[in-house]
């Protein structure tokens, strides 16, 4: 089964536009959605939580149209880069607030995540850390345990200690709730450590999609003289830089590599940071 199953949507804006065909994100998963600022990720993030109306298309959370069944909402969780709350709430007026919303709300859980953050109920908002802001959002966010985690770069300002609490409680809630992750991110080393597929939107389409090892496992880096390569041999690059005595690029096709150049390359494993900066530049 699909936690999202987008079709034929499209969404303009003055010079932009947002055109995604068909996507599909497997359910109990984390998926990692790239791509360079101003590619429609927030955009597309937007439509799936029905913030905006597309210009055409279909959006469906669990079999479930999200436009013309809002209760889909229930089952899905949002962190996002921005302050969730106000700052003048206080934790606990929030935790009031917020908990009568969800019949599955879990009262143990969330004592169990206040403690182990050392999050005190009694402060406002404002007067958390930046760090400690985006746990109590976490925490808000995964004690209804929700079906579906939408992320949008909740971890950009935050350091590595903290993403890895991130990516830590994100597994847990998977096994223990079966929960699917849609995670934007420009951090894409945290991809490389827990994504399972990845999507990768450019422009407003989307360039690359699938599981994450069988794409890293396709691709190859390639260096070696400039001699080697003639325009021909170019076309099988995804994108290429150019040296006075050399060459590197990303090729998507290791074994055709391997045909091209033999023994007289270097190749490399590629990262999704990689991908990203080879994909992007190919124009």
């Amino acid at each position: 089964m699909n936690a999202i199953e987008i079709r034929n949507l499209e969404k303009n804006y003055n010079n932009f536009s947002l055109t995604i065909d068909t996507l599909d994100i497997p359910e109990g998963y984390i998926t990692g959605f790239i791509g360079p600022n101003g590619s429609g990720k927030t955009t597309t993030i937007k439509a799936l939580l029905g913030m905006v109306k597309p210009k055409s298309g279909e959006i469906n959370i669990f079999n479930t149209n999200i436009i013309k069944n809002v209760k889909v909402k229930e089952n899905i969780a949002y962190v996002g880069d921005e302050a969730g709350f106000l700052g003048e709430s206080k934790l606990s007026n929030l935790h009031k607030i917020i908990s009568k919303f969800y019949h599955n709300w879990d009262e143990t859980l969330y004592q169990k995540y206040l403690t182990k953050f050392n999050i005190n109920e009694n402060k406002f908002y404002k007067d958390l850390s930046k760090g400690q802001k985006k746990q109590f959002e976490l925490v808000m966010a995964l004690c209804h345990h929700p079906k579906l985690l939408i992320m949008d770069e909740p971890t950009s300002s935050l350091d590595p200690i903290i993403r890895n609490e991130f990516l830590e409680l994100m597994q847990e809630h998977i096994e223990m709730d079966n929960m699917t992750v849609f995670y934007s991110t420009h951090i894409t080393t945290d991809l490389d450590k827990s994504a399972d597929f990845i999507v990768m939107l450019y422009n407003g389409k989307i360039l690359l999609k699938g599981e994450k090892d069988d794409i890293l496992d396709n691709h190859v880096l390639v260096k070696s003289k400039k001699d080697l390569i003639d325009d021909t041999i170019k076309k099988e690059f995804i994108s290429l830089k150019e040296y006075a005595f050399g060459f590197e690029g990303l090729i998507a096709n290791k074994k055709k590599a391997y045909e091209l150049f033999g023994d007289e390359a270097i190749y490399e494993k590629c990262t999704l940071e990689d991908l990203l900066l080879y994909y992007t530049r190919r124009d």
